[in-house]
């Protein structure tokens, strides 16, 4: 993420002044607050629900994993489904890195405002951990696309394919952790887990859409493009942090697969599911496509 990024990428977007500025610059300023409110309001509020309603008070880790999936927005699969979908892929860009870096602010805040009264975890733990896994690699990363820019577009060749190898072998390995809760005579909690992740990414995409059609008004490239963002989630970032929250104590081992649990089965939830919206929406603009043929022929 950050060797794709450029210091002109975010004074272009953050800027005030639209009297030079393009059609799509305009739209971007207007378009990026609300992407945001959505992604920070309606995934983390909808996690906390689902979640209190499911799993508190006998799962208070997966409780946990749960809300981190919710307050954890920036998922760069966002920006290939809006491709396919045909929504507005450099508003996306723009999105999911304003998120990513947002994320080692908010997603502390939010985590513990949230989960602060059912679970004890440490805000300055989270914070850390947050900046860590967020804020360093992308800065990390800026600073070479800023020095080495060959260097930069070498490596981003194989950045990709690494980073979808690198979070299925992560969240792989944490639901393979946990196989064993089927068998050993306890009740299952995988399903519950399972429908709590779906319902969470169901209700992002569908509100993400509504609000930024309905209520704000937008347009439906740009509405599209919200609601892609809104509902797919850094699950990798979800799962990290709860390892790093929870700490390593072996005695805490079962906690920390719990709590890890959401955001491995996010990981496949969000993709399946913006996928198949992303060939809906293609299917239905060539339907609507085709209509329009047919009726100004005749």
């Amino acid at each position: 993420m950050g060797m794709t990024l450029k210091t002109e990428d975010f004074t272009r977007v953050l800027s005030t002044s639209s009297s030079g500025a393009s059609n799509d610059q305009a739209t971007a300023i207007k378009t990026v607050p609300v992407g945001l409110v959505c992604q920070y309001v309606i995934m983390p509020l909808t996690a906390f629900l689902i979640g209190s309603a499911a799993l508190l008070p006998e799962y208070p880790a997966a409780f946990l994993g749960l809300v981190l999936v919710g307050c954890s927005p920036g998922g760069t699969a966002s920006n290939l489904v809006s491709l396919i979908a045909k929504a507005d892929v450099a508003l996306s860009v723009i999105l999911t890195s304003l998120s990513t870096i947002m994320a080692s602010l908010l997603t502390p805040l939010l985590v513990k405002t949230l989960v602060g009264s059912a679970v004890s975890i440490s805000g300055w733990a989270l914070c850390k951990a947050t900046a860590q896994v967020v804020l360093a690699p992308v800065a990390l990363g800026m600073v070479v696309r800023e020095k080495l820019p060959r260097a930069a577009d070498f490596v981003g060749r194989f950045a990709s394919f690494a980073g979808v190898l690198l979070v299925s072998l992560l969240c792989g390995g944490v639901v393979a952790q946990n196989a064993g809760m089927t068998v050993n005579g306890t009740p299952n909690i995988l399903p519950t887990i399972v429908f709590s992740v779906l319902g969470l990414h169901g209700v992002g995409f569908a509100l993400g859409y509504l609000a930024s059609k309905k209520l704000f008004g937008l347009s439906e490239k740009v509405s599209r493009t919200i609601c892609i963002e809104t509902g797919m989630q850094n699950s990798a970032l979800a799962v990290v942090l709860a390892r790093s929250v929870i700490g390593n104590d072996p005695a805490l081992a079962s906690v920390v697969s719990l709590a890890c649990l959401p955001g491995a089965f996010s990981a496949t939830v969000h993709s399946c599911l913006g996928s198949a919206l992303a060939v809906f929406w293609r299917w239905w603009d060539r339907r609507c496509t085709s209509f329009k043929s047919k009726k100004s022929d005749a």
